[in-house]
């Protein structure tokens, strides 16, 4: 079974369930990870742009790619195009956007798996023993 289905416009997450599909540039691999490439405009290459824990971390590392590939006439199209960090630049190498994209794609996985860990405490810590009674 394939970890995204292009008929319905669709991710399958990692318990067989149907996720409609949020962001741009990125799919889901079966066990769970996000993975992120781009096409080179006016070539066949892509780029391959990382593997990430959560969708935004791929989408976040799509938008930079795009940005530096295809500059402000891609800023419409853009998952995030209010959050591209100073890194996204036109003027770099491939290799150069590569890295630029990876790390802001990790940046934006970490900045939401610790928002979720905070979250996750938080709701711990709020639990009343009068909840139990």
């Amino acid at each position: 079974m394939s970890a995204t289905s292009s008929d319905e416009g669709t991710n399958r997450s990692v318990d067989g369930t149907s996720q409609e599909k949020r962001y741009k540039g990125i799919r889901c691999r079966r066990w769970g990870k996000w993975v992120s490439e781009i096409r080179v405009p006016g070539s066949q290459e892509r780029l391959w742009l990382g593997t990430y824990s959560t969708p935004e971390g791929a989408a976040m590392a799509y938008d930079v790619a795009s940005y530096s590939l295809k500059g402000t006439t891609s800023l419409r199209k853009l998952n995030f195009p209010s959050m591209l960090p100073p890194t996204a630049r036109t003027d770099l190498s491939p290799r150069s956007i590569q890295k630029a994209a990876s790390d802001a794609g990790m940046a934006m996985d970490a900045r939401f798996i610790t928002s979720r860990e905070t979250t996750s405490n938080n709701e711990v810590l709020n639990i009343s023993v009068d909840d139990y009674l």
